[in-house]
């Protein structure tokens, strides 16, 4: 299907979930973790204004789009911050992303 990509999660055991995300309903990948039931707590909603949906990319970062002055601010604010650390929220779910593998950061 032409309007479906694959997600990958890495869980916090290591093992990775594979899952298929729509990319023809304008979700973001955090809106996407949400309704898969991970622990996301997007307080701000979405706005990029509380990094609770920050996830590091394992793979694929080439494929997201580039990071606003907005998302690095409040990236810029995480003690733990890493490189390949982003805002699910600001990551609208397109097919360049299929094969896409992120973890929840602070996830060991």
């Amino acid at each position: 299907m032409e309007n479906n990509i694959n997600i990958y999660m890495q869980e916090p055991d290591g093992s990775v979930t594979e899952h298929v995300a729509p990319t023809d309903m304008g979700l973001s990948l955090m809106e996407f973790l949400k309704a898969s039931e991970y622990d996301i707590l997007a307080t701000c909603g979405g706005m990029a204004l509380c990094a609770t949906c920050c996830v590091d990319v394992l793979e694929g970062e080439e494929k997201l789009n580039e990071m606003t002055d907005d998302e690095y601010a409040m990236l810029d604010t995480l003690p733990d911050l890493l490189p390949n650390s982003r805002l699910a929220c600001q990551l609208q779910l397109n097919n360049n992303m299929d094969g896409l593998k992120v973890k929840l950061h602070g996830v060991s």
